[in-house]
């Protein structure tokens, strides 16, 4: 019997010292309420995006349900966009305990909210009307539009400055369906963010868009988090290897960029993984 007794009090003694491990606000009440809310996109085809059954689907979505179903938690999916995803988290409580949406790691971003491990590797190109663009330089004659609340219009600004434009105007639009509506309207001849959300946009209307150029920059997507919470932010990064590690990451990302889904985008890196 005394042996049973130190045997369960070991037990007991390695379950407390792994949920030592991970104490901190959000992890705590995470494992207390078993709720996990993740900000997420619903126009950011093909992360996250309501499909024609009225469903909220998309990569980010499946990543987002998959870790909280590890964590033992309920996903409760809050809506956010370009200029919402990163004040979410600031608030106090923050208003979302993770931000899945196509966000690139930056480090003037990180000086107000932490991140993620990269879980996805993106760059940022042009979509255009097929045909219109002959050669690269064209769009430095070009009407360029992008989004509110994005590095991409930097990016495409110092660009096209560099394909010969001295004062570059990239005229910014308040989420993706107004970027592709602008686009499809003739108020500009190319749109620029993230390739696979072009791809996104391009499927809806198969033939009529293509990508131009090369990637302008490299766009490494990273999970948002509360700042200087670090007990939760390793609760995440293991969870995000634990899925590469065991093949569930490559079966969320073949389901939506294999070569066989609506946009195939070839992985072009992998997850860094911890020994």
């Amino acid at each position: 019997m005394r042996v049973l007794k130190i045997t369960v009090l070991a037990a007991l003694l390695v379950m407390a010292a792994s949920v030592a491990a991970f104490a901190g606000p959000t992890y705590d009440r995470v494992m207390s309420t078993k709720v996990v809310k993740a900000g997420l996109s619903n126009q950011g085809i093909p992360f996250g995006f309501i499909d024609e059954k009225n469903e909220w689907v998309g990569f980010d979505v499946d990543m987002a349900t998959e870790i909280a179903k590890r964590l033992g938690a309920k996903l409760e999916k809050v809506v956010v966009n370009n200029n919402t995803r990163i004040s979410f988290v600031q608030t106090n409580p923050p208003k979302v305990d993770m931000v899945l949406s196509n966000m690139t790691h930056k480090r003037v971003r990180d000086e107000k909210i932490d991140f993620s491990i990269t879980y996805f590797f993106d760059g940022q190109k042009f979509l255009a009307k097929k045909g219109a663009v002959k050669d690269i330089k064209d769009l430095a004659n070009l009407k360029v539009g992008s989004m509110q609340g994005t590095t991409s219009i930097v990016n495409a600004t110092e660009y096209l400055k560099k394909l010969g434009n001295p004062s570059p105007k990239v005229t910014g639009y308040d989420g993706e369906v107004a970027m592709f509506e602008a686009l499809r309207s003739g108020r500009v001849q190319a749109i620029t963010t993230d390739s696979t959300i072009l791809l996104g946009y391009a499927a809806k209307i198969p033939g009529q868009f293509e990508l131009v150029g090369d990637f302008i920059s490299d766009e490494p997507y990273g999970i948002g988090l509360p700042q200087d919470d670090s007990a939760w932010r390793d609760a995440i990064n293991f969870t995000v290897q634990d899925m590469w590690k065991d093949g569930t990451y490559m079966t969320i990302y073949n389901k939506w960029f294999g070569p066989e889904s609506s946009y195939p985008f070839p992985m072009t890196s992998k997850i860094e993984m911890w020994p």
